[in-house]
């Protein structure tokens, strides 16, 4: 392999890394503007106590708190969410409590 045919790989290889991080840049500036339009809606649908309670949550349970958020915004792009009343604290504890997988009790009997 000569001189040439090396710096011409690493050239490539170079090229190639770039257009591999730019990519990255690319997809993590596209994550922040979803996740800026998803805080706009929320901010738009949620009273304040409502927002902290569900940033609350995001802390304790990322993923579960996602998936309420995406179900608000869906909600409030379907038009299903009034925007001129705002989802109360007590109205988001019911939507939770809805969300939450129901628990099941185990008991164990010794028969002896």
């Amino acid at each position: 392999m000569g001189d040439d045919e090396l710096a011409e790989l690493r050239q490539r290889r170079l090229a190639q890394l770039q257009q591999q991080q730019q990519s990255e840049e690319h997809e993590a500036e596209r994550q922040r503007q979803v996740e800026q339009q998803v805080q706009m809606v929320l901010m738009q649908v949620l009273e304040p106590e409502a927002r902290e309670r569900l940033n609350t949550i995001k802390l304790t349970k990322p993923d579960f708190a996602r998936a309420v958020e995406q179900q608000l915004v869906m909600l409030a792009q379907q038009g299903r969410l009034s925007s001129k009343q705002k989802i109360t604290d007590a109205q988001l504890k019911q939507l939770l409590a809805q969300l939450v997988p129901q628990k099941k009790d185990f008991k164990i009997r010794r028969v002896g």
